[in-house]
């Protein structure tokens, strides 16, 4: 008897590993197109498993393939007869009388599988997917309609419809059933919203916030629909309605401050300093000392107001002595020490480069990168810095000395290809145009995009400009006027540049003396001079090496500060388009599809 059972076993493992064979040889020869040796397969398997709807409906699409209509409708005729509650079974007829072009009886089949539904959740599903996997989305969501209402739950198949509705391009039935699945399962928030990140465009976002709306006047406590509106605010980067509502969620669940802190910083990255503002002071003011963001909010506040104030020039000397004092009162509360010695650094560059301070500056900075325990990257920056404030102070030798120092102890490093690029640009100052020039080269490989493209502009500067007089004098006038721009002696730079161009007319070095001027204008504030300079460029010198520079900066200009978008637009195309090699087309595009409303997610 032992044995019998054994080999009778042996004999059902052997058994089920053909059936299974069997099975995947039939998919393999549907996949291929061999519809004759797949239906051959798939009769076999049903016969013997006459439960399976996949075998027969499998059999019944090989049948349909082969054109072999009458006898798919023999065929499923007789199943019908036999399971008339198999619903699977009308919509394969359905799919057989389409293709003879049979479409309102197939309808009726449709419809015969959708009213013999039963309560029972399994099967409402198994219906539902065939009609959608056969992309008939209005009987799809019908068959979730009729099973929810057989169920007594109108939330049962939310989520499902809105997949389907998603499918049809409806999106406002979309939005409303997701949102109904999140009524029963608000665990589900983070899951919607990857979905409608991925599928709602810019103007959809509206209809969002709108459903939104609504429902919080039903419900106002409803946290999920709160988060969500915040979501969908930070999503249009309306980030002071997004405070809002933060700030609501905050209060409402008695939090620690960490969601407006965190939408603070999403404000702050995309440069809404006012919204970042107004998010960074809630934390301090309502949270207090006590909170793990204190510190971390107080510093934010400061440094949006400073980037609120520097970015655009459009600040007086007294925005900036009130900024001074804001970051006095910072240090004041929290020392002078390695823990705030980044707040040092943003304090000196204000002094050196916007108030003139910069003795009080080189002072701030020689303390700073004493400070026991420094963080040696800050350290580093801040004997950038302090190099940089000696050039200004028209002493090189020390900043050459800051600089070198910075380069040795970060040679691989981005912080030492900056040191290194600072060095060439101080020697290309004075006038060692190979030294430089060779230095320049060298970064162009640079990690850092931004030194890699500066050494590439000055490189190909020198290479250009340097030999067309035996003695370079004009190159040497040119590069001492750029370091007194540097060091802010701006009618001296003037001067300058106009004793170049008339002891030198019509030399190549012309539209860098535009350029020059430009950079200088805007430094002033007097935006209307620079976009005339950079528009003569344009004009003018057209090839030449400054041209794409001066497109670029003047859609700038023209995008911040002068107010005139169209004109941006027009002139960002030009560089992408006409200027395609440059390095600012990829930037260039971008803002293009910005300014025209492009959704860039």
């Amino acid at each position: 008897m032992k044995r019998f059972l054994i080999l009778l076993a042996l004999w059902g493992g052997v058994t089920g590993a053909i059936f299974a064979q069997d099975a995947r040889l039939a998919q393999q020869y549907f996949q291929d197109g061999e519809y004759e040796k797949a239906a051959v397969l798939f009769e076999k398997l049903f016969r013997v498993n006459e439960q399976n709807d996949y075998f027969f409906n499998s059999y019944i699409d090989c049948l349909i393939e082969l054109s072999s209509y009458d006898k798919a409708e023999q065929e499923l005729v007789k199943q019908i007869r036999k399971d008339p509650a198999n619903g699977s079974l009308y919509v394969t007829y359905g799919k057989l009388l389409e293709r003879q072009d049979r479409q309102e009886e197939a309808d009726k089949q449709y419809l015969y599988a959708i009213e013999r539904l039963t309560p029972d959740q399994y099967s409402i599903i198994r219906l539902a997917n065939m009609f959608a996997n056969s992309m008939k989305y209005d009987q799809a969501i019908a068959s979730y309609e009729k099973g929810a209402e057989l169920l007594k739950d109108n939330q049962l198949f939310a989520y499902n419809l809105g997949d389907l509705y998603r499918r049809k391009g409806d999106i406002p039935r979309m939005v409303e059933q997701y949102l109904n699945s999140l009524d029963d399962s608000p665990e589900r928030l983070n899951n919607l919203k990857t979905i409608f990140q991925r599928y709602l465009m810019p103007e959809d976002f509206k209809e969002l916030q709108a459903q939104l709306y609504t429902r919080l006047q039903t419900d106002e406590n409803a946290v999920q629909y709160v988060e969500l509106l915040t979501w969908v605010f930070i999503q249009r980067k309306d980030y002071k309605n997004a405070f809002r509502q933060a700030r609501a969620l905050d209060r409402r669940l008695d939090e620690n401050g960490g969601r407006v802190f965190r939408l603070a910083e999403i404000a702050y990255n995309e440069q809404d300093y006012d919204a970042a503002i107004e998010a960074f002071e809630y934390v301090v003011k309502e949270k207090g000392i006590n909170s793990s963001f204190y510190i971390d909010a107080k510093r934010g506040a400061l440094r949006s107001r400073r980037n609120k104030l520097v970015a655009g020039y459009s600040y007086t000397i007294e925005d900036l002595r009130k900024l001074e004092m804001q970051y006095d009162s910072f240090l004041n509360e929290f020392g002078r020490s390695k823990l705030t010695a980044s707040i040092v650094l943003e304090m000196a560059e204000l002094e050196a480069l916007y108030i003139n301070d910069i003795d009080k500056a080189v002072l701030m900075l020689t303390q700073m990168i004493e400070y026991p325990g420094i963080d040696r990257v800050i350290q580093a920056r801040g004997k950038l810095s302090l190099g940089d404030y000696y050039l200004i102070k028209d002493d090189p030798w020390e900043a050459t000395l800051l600089y070198s120092q910075v380069d040795k102890a970060f040679q691989e490093d981005i912080l030492g290809h900056e040191a290194r690029f600072r060095n060439a640009k101080l020697s290309y100052y004075s006038g060692d145009f190979q030294w430089a020039q060779a230095q320049f080269e060298v970064l162009k490989a640079s990690t850092s995009k931004l030194i890699a493209n500066d050494a590439l502009d000055l490189s190909i500067f020198i290479m250009d400009n340097l030999g067309l007089d035996s003695t370079a004098t004009a190159l040497e006038k040119y590069a001492q006027a750029d370091l007194l721009v540097f060091q802010n002696r701006f009618d001296d730079a003037f001067t300058l540049l106009d004793s170049l161009l008339l002891a030198f007319p019509n030399h190549a070095l012309e539209d860098d003396v535009w350029y020059l001027k430009s950079r200088i204008f805007t430094k002033r504030r007097d935006f209307q001079q620079s976009a005339q300079m950079l528009q003569r460029i344009i004009d003018t010198y057209p090839t030449d090496i400054r041209a794409d520079n001066a497109i670029f900066e003047l859609a700038e200009l023209n995008e911040y500060q002068l107010s005139d978008i169209e004109k941006a637009k027009t002139l960002y195309e030009k560089l992408f388009i006409d200027y395609s090699g440059s390095t600012f087309a990829v930037e260039a595009r971008k803002r293009f599809r910005k300014l025209r409303g492009d959704n860039l997610q």
